[in-house]
């Protein structure tokens, strides 16, 4: 007998059948619209039988959380707080302001083999006017970039975040619909620049030498577009000198999204940081839209989708 069979029976003894009935065929409970994204439609492509959106509701947002749980505190070696640990969900308080754009298997089944769209990818999105109204950025927990945002008054930022792809998923499709949905929010909203913190697996800045001095010697912004770690979590990247880095393994020990992220031409802060809470060093990921290479704006823009 299942939960509803006996909380069911149980109506029936109190009230009689004819209440009990009645219940039983109320209309299923929509989930509340939270976001209304205005003139953009949530829907920002598809391949086949998986679409890039905006969260809408509530629950598009929990099933956001949960795939971040999935890969940040079971997969990874994140550790959770007390809230996230019962609920199962990775629960942040930028959740509330900003938007999370999501990946959806449309032709995902469940257990019984029945067909249940479900979400394989996120990416959480705040922009500056967003952020200004409710305490700042995310990432200005780790880095100082108030003198960034300064230098570059009346420019839109864009800050990305909380990025994850479902292992089964992390494919070049599931990439490209994420990139696809980004590049037409950011047209939306005429945003001028992107940030966001990037992470590398482990807490020992010393057993990524090689990768992160690369960052430092090869991708650090400068000039107007430099920003630093807070002094009170600065950790040096300088670590090997140019002349003894290996390119090649360099680049091959770079994370998947960070060696994304280089290739359409972003530039990184000067210092890391160690989150012990989520078990990773970060660093500061700087996109001037005006400096991303035109290839991949062309080929991520929504006339390349449409096309």
């Amino acid at each position: 007998m299942t939960l509803w069979d006996v909380q069911t029976k149980a109506l029936k003894q109190v009230w009689g059948a004819g209440l009990a009935g009645a219940i039983r065929t109320l209309p299923p409970i929509k989930s509340r619209t939270v976001r209304n994204h205005g003139t953009l439609d949530p829907s920002l492509g598809r391949m086949g039988a998986l679409e890039v959106r905006l969260a809408t509701t509530k629950k598009d947002i929990r099933k956001a959380q949960r795939l971040r749980y999935k890969v940040f505190f079971e997969e990874g070696h994140a550790l959770a707080d007390r809230r996230s640990s019962l609920a199962r969900r990775d629960i942040c308080p930028f959740d509330r302001i900003c938007d999370h754009l999501l990946v959806i298997d449309h032709a995902a089944r469940n257990r019984l083999g029945q067909v249940k769209p479900k979400v394989v990818g996120a990416y959480r999105l705040l922009r500056q006017s967003v952020a200004d109204a409710h305490g700042g950025f995310y990432s200005a927990q780790e880095f100082d970039i108030a003198p960034l945002l300064a230098r570059h008054a009346g420019k839109r930022f864009l800050e990305l975040g909380r990025s994850c792809v479902a292992p089964e998923y992390r494919s070049k499709k599931s990439i490209e619909l994420l990139w696809r949905g980004i590049a037409a929010y950011m047209q939306h909203y005429r945003i001028d620049a992107m940030i966001g913190c990037a992470s590398f697996a482990g807490v020992n800045p010393l057993a990524l030498a090689l990768p992160l001095s690369f960052l430092h010697h090869h991708a650090q912004a400068s000039g107007e577009w430099a920003a630093s770690a807070l002094p009170e979590r600065h950790v040096d990247m300088n670590m090997m000198s140019r002349e003894a880095l290996d390119l090649r393994r360099a680049l091959d020990a770079l994370p998947t999204l960070v060696r994304g992220y280089l290739r359409v031409g972003a530039k990184f802060g000067a210092g890391a940081v160690v989150d012990r809470q989520f078990g990773t060093v970060d660093v500061l990921v700087i996109m001037p839209v005006a400096e991303i290479d035109a290839k991949y704006l062309e080929h991520f823009s929504p006339a390349a989708r449409a096309a």
